[in-house]
C-alpha cells in the first residue's frame, strides 16, 4: 500500500520565494526524497536591498551614447571619430607653426609675424573647443517611456478607424495631426521610444535616440545634431572654414616673400617651400569641403530648414510652416536660450522598472538554480497531483473527467510556481510522468 505523509491538498503546491518547493514527499514504490535546490543569494528574492547603490540613468541607458565623467558628458556610439577629426585639423596647425612661421616671423617688423603665428594657435583651440561642446553634450534627446502609451478617448477612435476588422481597436495610430503656424503637421509614433514624436523630431538609427529637431548624425563630430548642439555645430564648421582660409593665405604670403628674399619666380620659391606647398592643397580642398558645408547651412538657417527636412520634405514646392523670415531666424538660432536637457543622466534610476536591472536580476538568478533537483521536484509534483485517494473517491467516472480533472490540475499547479520554476518545467519529460500514471491505471 502506498504510504503519503499529511500535507497540503495536492492541488496546492507552495512555493517559497526563496525558490523552495512545499509539500508532501510519497512512498512511490521506492521511497523518493525530494531534493531541494540549493540555497539562492540574499534570503529573499522578492525584496531588493535599498540600502545599495542604485544605477544611475546613464548606467541603464537603451540608447547607445558613450557616457564619461559620470554621465556628465555623452558622445555618441561612433566617438572615435573624434580623434581622426582633431588630427585633421592640429596636424596642418602645426607644421604651419614649425615651418612656414619662421619667414613671417622673420619677415615681419614688430613682432607682426608671432601675432600672426599665435592667432593661428589660439583659433585651432577655439575651434577644437567648439568640436567637443558640439559632440560631448546633450543634442536634444526626448527621454523615451517605459510603457506603451494609453489610449484616450480621440486617439481610440482613431485607431478603430484606422485599424478596421483586420487590426486589434486598441493599437495606437501610426500618426496624428498637429497643427503648426496654421499649417497641418502629422507626427509619427515611435516604436521604439514609445511614444508620439515632437514636430521636426526623428529618431535616429545610429545612436537610437529620439532627437528634438534632428539635423543629421554627423560621423566627424560623432554625435546627433539636434536642438540643442546644432548652433555650435555650426559655429565648429565655419570656424574650421575659416581656419582653412588663414592658413591657406598666410602659406601664400610666405611663398610671396620667399620670392622676394631669394629673387626667383614662382617655381623655385615653391620648391624651396614644400611644406607651403603641401598646406596650400590641403587647406584648399579643406576649404572647399567645409566651406561647401557652410554655405548649406547658411541657407537652412535663413529658411529655418533642418537637413532632415531639406532632403525629406522639400518645402520649395510647398509652405514651410517653421519659417518666419530670415531676421527671426537667425534670431532663433544664435541668440534665443539654448533649452534645458530633459534627461538627468545623473539621477539614480527606479531599479525595479530599468529593464537593464530586471534582466541583470532575472539572469542571476536563472542560472543560480539547480537544474537537475528542480527537475525532480518538478516531477515529483506531477505525480503527487494524483495521490491514490484522489482516484478511490472519483473511481466511478469515466476516462474523460479523469483526463479534465488531470488538465485542471496541472493548469494550477502551473498556475502557482513562479514564473522562474515554468520556463524549466517546459524542458521536462512530460512523456515519462504519463506513461507512470498509465502504469498506475492498469494497477487498479
Amino acid at each position: 500500500m502506498l504510504d503519503c505523509d499529511s500535507g497540503p491538498s495536492p492541488t496546492t503546491i507552495p512555493i517559497s520565494r526563496s525558490g523552495r518547493m512545499g509539500g508532501r514527499s510519497c512512498n512511490w514504490g521506492k521511497m523518493h526524497s525530494t531534493s531541494q535546490p540549493p540555497e539562492l543569494p540574499g534570503s529573499d528574492l522578492g525584496i531588493i536591498d535599498t540600502n545599495s547603490s542604485t544605477p544611475r540613468v546613464y548606467q541603464v541607458w537603451e540608447g547607445r551614447n558613450r557616457f564619461y565623467l559620470g554621465g556628465r558628458v555623452i558622445f555618441g556610439p561612433d566617438a572615435r571619430s573624434l580623434f581622426l577629426t582633431v588630427f585633421l585639423i592640429v596636424a596642418p596647425v602645426i607644421l604651419f607653426c614649425a615651418f612656414v612661421s619662421q619667414r613671417l616671423i622673420n619677415e615681419f617688423p614688430h613682432h607682426l609675424g608671432n601675432l600672426i603665428v599665435a592667432i593661428g594657435a589660439v583659433f585651432t583651440v577655439y575651434v577644437i573647443l567648439l568640436l567637443f561642446i558640439t559632440s560631448g553634450i546633450d543634442p536634444g534627446i526626448i527621454p523615451r517611456n517605459s510603457h506603451p502609451l494609453e489610449l484616450d478617448d480621440e486617439v481610440s477612435s482613431i485607431s478603430a478607424y484606422w485599424a478596421g476588422s483586420q487590426c486589434d481597436a486598441t493599437r495606437l495610430p501610426p500618426t496624428r495631426d498637429v497643427v503648426v503656424n496654421g499649417v497641418v503637421i502629422q507626427v509619427k509614433y515611435c516604436q521604439t521610444c514609445m511614444l508620439y514624436r515632437p514636430p521636426r523630431c526623428s529618431h535616429c538609427s545610429i545612436c537610437n535616440n529620439c532627437v528634438e529637431r534632428f539635423d543629421h548624425h554627423c560621423p566627424w563630430v560623432g554625435q546627433c545634431i539636434g536642438k540643442r548642439n546644432y548652433r555650435f555645430f555650426f559655429m565648429f564648421v565655419s570656424s574650421t572654414t575659416m581656419l582653412c582660409l588663414y592658413v591657406f593665405a598666410f602659406c601664400w604670403v610666405g611663398i610671396w616673400k620667399t620670392m622676394e628674399s631669394y629673387h626667383c619666380d614662382l617655381w623655385r620659391a615653391l620648391r624651396k617651400s614644400p611644406v607651403s606647398v603641401f598646406l596650400i592643397v590641403y587647406t584648399f580642398i579643406g576649404a572647399w569641403f567645409v566651406g561647401g558645408l557652410t554655405a548649406f547651412h547658411l541657407y537652412l538657417i535663413f529658411t529655418n530648414q533642418t537637413t532632415y527636412e531639406n532632403f525629406r520634405y522639400r518645402y520649395a514646392g510647398r509652405m514651410n510652416p517653421y519659417n518666419r523670415g530670415c531676421t527671426q531666424n537667425i534670431c532663433e538660432l544664435f541668440f534665443s536660450k539654448i533649452p534645458k536637457s530633459k534627461n538627468n543622466f545623473r539621477a539614480r534610476a527606479k531599479g525595479d522598472s530599468s529593464p537593464t536591472f530586471t534582466k541583470s536580476m532575472s539572469s542571476s538568478y536563472t542560472t543560480s538554480l539547480d537544474l537537475p533537483n528542480l527537475s525532480f521536484d518538478l516531477e515529483m509534483m506531477k505525480r503527487q497531483a494524483f495521490a491514490p485517494e484522489d482516484f478511490e473517491s472519483i473511481s466511478g467516472l469515466g476516462s474523460w473527467e479523469t483526463h479534465s480533472r488531470q488538465t485542471d490540475l496541472d493548469h494550477k499547479v502551473n498556475w502557482e510556481i513562479s514564473p522562474d520554476l515554468q520556463i524549466f518545467g517546459a524542458d521536462l519529460d512530460i512523456e515519462s510522468g504519463i506513461t507512470d500514471r498509465q502504469k498506475f491505471h492498469k494497477g487498479y
